[in-house]
């Protein structure tokens, strides 16, 4: 990646292009119309063996030189895994979308670089985000770009917020909800629970020039529905709006319901000639490791099926989420009824974090985990009889509007 290096501010009387306090190779680009509107941040190969998604925002930071002037917010477009994409791997040390903890982020300040070259990522593109974050004015959207080692379709990869939803429907792509239920550490459930509206995005296959040109058409889509430009303004919105439309299957929504991890040591090798939405059947043959078979645990459609060395994720298995499920748990959510479920038999606030709930199944048995799915909770994990869910951070209501008013002395 070469990395084009643009900084330009239409509101800076003098013409100076606008700053930002790290010095570092992630920065592709940053535009500044309005800096009291909405900030779109786009975040392209998290994973160095990736590359469509920078190759995509370099060729988008060329044309946004020129509509500086037509922005209401401000655009910001990030190399992710810069280390590992010189070398076209994956990772170096440690998958980077699985660092994004608060103890990884604690040691990041002291780290060795020589010999923790993901932690060094971290400490690089944290302080970049901070300090976008922290001079938002209005709303802050972050789309996190990727691809598959396995054919496709596009899809959107959604946190189940309130926000998150709306933002992800106003696109023509199939959404997966509950992803980040099956990962811990993903930068984007890190910056959903900073306030942002996050979406991310598996444009194709790694190295398909398809993979690019989906890339592009989801940004130029992005900086339309985030208003930051207006749709006339971008002369091709169609052609974008098509390209991503013609994936469709009919099915629009689906929930991860399953995961299945792999490490080195289990030898896993995927059964070949799987794509992305193909419907497997419970008790099918996916693949094998060390100890045998693996079999499907669920009828559903296969997601991310693992066809390369280096990865954590051996596949997903989802399914079709009604429209009556997600109209009834955004009027449930809406009404604040999450807030008072305490007080149902089995079930306890945490002592110790009071967004944390425990659940007895041996009492609660009729609130099973989609119903708190519905009201807004993650599952965290399970203890014996007892499931421990999180209520979702601003699911409804971000931080980051503060009606044109700049609190930073602007």
């Amino acid at each position: 990646m070469t990395g084009l290096k643009s900084e330009v501010s239409n509101e800076a009387a003098s013409g100076r292009a606008a700053s930002l306090s790290v010095t570092d190779n992630h920065l592709i680009g940053s535009f500044v119309g309005r800096s009291s509107g909405p900030t779109l941040i786009v975040i392209g190969s998290l994973h160095g063996n990736e590359p469509g998604g920078a190759a995509a925002l370099e060729e988008i930071a060329k044309s946004l030189v020129g509509l500086t002037n037509k922005l209401k917010g401000r655009v910001y477009f990030i190399t992710g895994n810069v280390r590992a994409a010189a070398r076209g791997l994956r990772f170096i040390d440690c998958d980077l979308n699985r660092s994004w903890t608060p103890q990884n982020l604690a040691r990041a300040s002291t780290l060795d670089e020589e010999n923790e070259s993901e932690l060094a990522e971290l400490s690089e593109i944290d302080q970049l985000l901070d300090g976008i974050l922290i001079t938002a004015m209005d709303e802050v959207f972050v789309l996190d770009l990727h691809s598959t080692s396995a054919d496709g379709v596009p899809f959107a990869t959604v946190g189940d917020t309130l926000r998150n939803r709306e933002f992800a429907q106003k696109f023509p792509v199939t959404i997966l909800l509950g992803i980040e239920e099956q990962l811990d550490g993903t930068m984007l459930e890190y910056l959903n629970n900073a306030g942002a509206v996050t979406l991310g995005f598996e444009g194709g296959q790694h190295l398909s020039k398809q993979t690019v040109e989906n890339h592009e058409a989801l940004v130029w889509l992005a900086l339309v529905n985030s208003k930051i430009l207006a749709e006339d303004a971008v002369s091709d919105i169609a052609e974008h709006r098509m390209r991503l439309g013609k994936g469709h299957r009919g099915s629009r929504i689906f929930e991860v319901r399953y995961r299945h991890p792999v490490t080195a040591f289990d030898e896993f090798e995927m059964r070949s000639g799987f794509n992305n939405f193909d419907l497997v059947r419970e008790g099918e043959i996916l693949g094998q490791d060390r100890e045998g078979a693996i079999t499907a645990k669920e009828t559903g459609v296969l997601l991310m099926p693992l066809y390369q060395k280096l990865g954590e994720d051996g596949f997903f298995i989802g399914r079709e989420i009604s429209s009556f499920w997600l109209w009834l748990s955004g009027m449930l959510r809406r009404s604040g009824i999450q807030k008072i479920i305490q007080i149902l038999p089995g079930v306890r606030r945490d002592p110790g974090d009071p967004t944390i709930l425990v659940i007895d199944t041996r009492v609660a048995r009729w609130f099973p985990l989609q119903v708190f799915h519905l009201l807004g909770f993650r599952r965290r994990r399970w203890v014996g009889n007892k499931l421990v869910v999180s209520r979702r951070r601003h699911d409804a209501d971000g931080p980051f509007k503060w009606e044109g008013k700049n609190l930073y002395g602007g």
